[in-house]
């Protein structure tokens, strides 16, 4: 059971990734999935980025650290539950089937948030090695600044980001915000090394889609959306570094330092 969940996790990883790459590209079919009118280049980039953090899903494959799948559940159904009531919403009220299908997309995903919440209550959480401070602590300051960004973009404040959004992707964003903050949350109450490596690991995917697109606009950015680039750039730029010293530079805590999980024996009677 174990070997087939540790597959399809691998498959739904990789069909993410593969989105990325068609979303960031702009190819055809990506274009026509997505459902809300209005959509930039950035803002495919935008979701691009979020599909790429399926990286977070993929160390969990590769480490065998099952525990931590339960951080990547909370983190699909808080993005994918508020977006399926709105798209649901929306499509409602306009009668548009391509965003009640998009609706739908996201249930089938909150479900199988859901389904590895409750399948990686099977192993613990490793407690060794331990999350280092400043990870933690870089965790809570994420979680206030997505809290904040997300609610401002919920509440449809213009220029929170720094690219063109329609009032209704202000609002989608905003909840891919405020979704994420939840796993960040997670992993800062719950703070083990098995947990921070993946969010590290989707984080750094997630920059590295979105870092070059953000450089190559600094010259030409409005007045109105260079604090917001300038806030967001360094961001990136932080939690890339963040990412790649733990990764793969700190001895303690790389990659190739791995111990797979094994299932919690059950407790005697």
């Amino acid at each position: 059971m174990t070997k087939l969940v540790r597959y399809g996790l691998i498959l739904v990883s990789s069909v993410q990734v593969c989105l990325a790459v068609a979303f960031f590209l702009r190819l055809p079919f990506a274009v026509d999935l997505w459902p809300f009118a209005g959509t930039t280049p950035l803002t495919f980039m935008f979701i691009a980025s979020i599909l790429a953090a399926a990286a977070s899903t993929l160390w969990v494959a590769w480490s065998e650290h099952y525990g931590a799948l339960a951080g990547i559940g909370i983190d699909y159904v808080a993005i994918l539950g508020p977006a399926a009531i709105y798209s649901a919403q929306l499509g409602g009220n306009g009668g548009d089937p391509h965003l009640i299908a998009y609706g739908i997309v996201c249930v089938l995903g909150a479900i199988f948030g859901i389904g590895l919440i409750l399948w990686s209550r099977r192993f613990p959480l490793e407690q060794t090695p331990a999350m280092p401070g400043v990870v933690r602590w870089s965790f809570v300051g994420f979680v206030v600044a997505l809290v904040i960004v997300g609610t401002l973009l919920i509440f449809r404040v213009p220029n929170i980001i720094p690219w063109k959004i329609t009032p209704e992707l202000s609002v989608a964003i905003g909840m891919f915000f405020a979704g994420a903050a939840t796993y960040f949350a997670y992993g800062a109450l719950r703070p083990s090394w098995a947990n921070a490596a993946g969010q590290l690991a989707g984080f750094l995917a997630y920059d590295l889609v979105l870092i070059v697109p953000f450089l190559k606009r600094l010259p030409t950015v409005p007045p109105e959306q260079r604090a917001s680039l300038y806030v967001y750039t360094a961001v990136l730029i932080y939690s890339g570094l963040l990412a790649i010293y733990y990764l793969f530079i700190n001895k303690a805590t790389r990659l190739w330092s791995r111990t797979p999980s094994e299932p919690a024996k059950p407790q005697p009677k």
